[in-house]
């Protein structure tokens, strides 16, 4: 069988992608909008995507597809149960950024617990000059080492996380809503923490998981990490939280839209102990570089008969 292959987004992904090794004819397009979905995926037998939305009613329209290739890890812009029922397969990426998303945690944290960006902005405002003595302390600087890392989602990438973290010296606090050994209930983490970081998936029961409840249970001086995805915080209970000084400050490489083309109630802040960056943690040029060889494994691994990292219902 000669399959049809089709990437949708192939400019969300900065990485070599390889030609599969089985007879194929491929095409590509640097964004596909969604009016433009079907009718670039009809015939096609594979569909790679990264953020490019595969509802229902898109799939019922592409009785050939037989392959949705996710280029990422989340699969939330897939409706797997439309896709399982009709015999399509979805797989999606693994443990690819187990290195870039972990140090781009304590890039956030690091910003944030050490003032970074403040006090870059004063020295180019010109304040270090200003001073009357070497140094100026208008911002709170704290260590790592002895603080209290809240880590929730304790999977592959949250285990990363604390490892780095116990090579600073850092407590760790781990939840998860799979039972493992050691770990400690949400409400016990959020109290406990001085930094919490989230690298849980997005699905109906972890949406708006961090919302007023939550974060009026953290320290005044903690700080919030979500490198994972937007809808797991409630953006303005979190809005309200940091404008009153309730939490230290947060760090966000995610929205719950994205991009925020119609603004976000986040992006209205000008406050110095919110950091927001688009959406970046996983896009070193390393792990892109896996990510793209394992999505044309899963490509080949699926033409061969042997579907790997399948993402069920």
């Amino acid at each position: 069988m000669t399959h049809s292959i089709v990437f949708l987004d192939r400019s969300t992904l900065d990485a070599n992608v390889r030609p599969p090794d089985f007879p194929h004819s491929y095409r590509e397009y640097d964004v596909t909008a969604p009016d433009q979905i079907v009718e670039r995926l009809k015939g096609a037998t594979i569909a790679i995507t990264n953020k490019v939305p595969l509802r229902e009613a898109t799939l019922a329209q592409l009785p050939d597809l037989k392959l949705i290739a996710v280029a990422a890890t989340g699969t939330d812009v897939i409706d797997k149960t439309y896709a399982k029922a009709h015999g399509v397969t979805v797989s999606n990426i693994r443990n690819y950024a187990f290195n870039t998303v972990p140090e781009h945690v304590f890039a956030l944290a690091f910003a944030l617990r050490r003032s970074v960006v403040p006090y870059v902005d004063d020295v180019r405002a010109g304040r270090w000059q200003e001073s009357d003595q070497f140094c100026f302390f208008d911002h709170p600087i704290r260590d790592m080492r002895g603080s209290t890392l809240g880590i929730v989602g304790y999977g592959a990438l949250g285990k990363s996380v604390g490892k780095i973290a116990e090579a600073f010296g850092m407590k760790i606090l781990a939840y998860d809503v799979f039972p493992q050994p050691g770990l400690v209930d949400l409400d016990t983490l959020i109290k406990g923490s001085d930094i919490i970081t989230l690298h849980a998936p997005l699905t109906p029961d972890t949406k708006n998981m961090i919302g007023a409840r939550e974060l009026d249970m953290m320290k005044p001086d903690a700080l919030l990490i979500n490198t994972a995805r937007g809808g797991l915080v409630d953006e303005a209970a979190l809005a309200d939280a940091l404008t009153a000084g309730k939490i230290g400050g947060a760090g966000f490489d995610v929205l719950t839209v994205e991009p925020p083309k119609q603004g976000n109630i986040l992006l209205d802040l000008k406050l110095p102990n919110l950091l927001l960056t688009p959406h970046v943690a996983w896009a070193s040029r390393e792990a892109m570089q896996i990510l793209a060889d394992q999505l044309i494994d899963n490509v080949e691994a699926f033409a061969a008969g042997k579907p790997q990292n399948v993402v069920e219902a």
